[in-house]
């Protein structure tokens, strides 16, 4: 089997020679392979789109804990980078985000789990929250995101957990069950924290968003 980096940079060799990649400046042929290679290894695949969903509201607070005092629920941190498809860092982010509480229920009179991201100068961001439960029309369990940015595209997207019963423990084979995920990308590993208090999960999803 032919090894695919190899054949990409034969490719990439072929269109220096042919002059179908010139360099700006005068440069050698290993130098411009090299900045090509370097920009390609930092492209990302922007984050796919899923359905914005009936439960939406608007002017959430800035909250990073959205946890409610007493209320049942496997403690779940999130925490991603924003960045664009070129995989640098986008700054001044908003992030609306929001999803059900432990019985699969939304608020919809208040604000109790949703917020209203505002990133300022970072370029990460970090939630203290629940896991979300499950309910009948979307069984499997997931959080909403609205993610807006200066000099890049909205982005509307969905987290969900390969944890979740709803995948039957495979999530590449059980994905596309009943039609509710639609990228296998959204689903992101679950990492249990032991801190010898009470068990806490946490998720690392990243949001990348691709330029206006």
């Amino acid at each position: 089997m032919i090894d695919q980096p190899l054949r990409r940079r034969t490719f990439l060799e072929k269109c220096i020679v042919r002059g179908l990649l010139v360099g700006a400046a005068a440069v050698s042929q290993s130098h411009l392979l090299a900045v090509w290679e370097e920009a390609q290894a930092k492209a990302r695949k922007p984050t796919p789109p899923e359905v914005l969903g009936p439960f939406f509201k608007k002017g959430a607070p800035h909250h990073v804990n959205l946890r409610v005092p007493r209320e049942p629920g496997m403690p779940l941190r999130i925490s991603g980078k924003i960045l664009d498809s070129r995989g640098e860092p986008v700054h001044d982010a908003r992030i609306d985000l929001w999803h059900a509480d432990y019985r699969g229920v939304y608020d919809v009179l208040g604000y109790r789990y949703r917020s209203n991201l505002r990133l300022e100068n970072a370029a990460e961001y970090a939630v203290e929250t629940i896991m979300p439960g499950h309910y009948p029309s979307r069984p499997a369990q997931h959080v909403h995101y609205l993610i807006t940015a200066p000099g890049c595209q909205p982005l509307v997207t969905q987290l969900y957990f390969a944890t979740d019963p709803f995948f039957e423990g495979d999530p590449d084979g059980n994905y596309q069950k009943q039609g509710i995920v639609h990228n296998r990308e959204c689903i992101r590993p679950v990492t249990l924290l032991d801190e010898n208090t009470s068990p806490r999960s946490a998720v690392s999803f990243d949001l990348i968003l691709e330029k206006a």
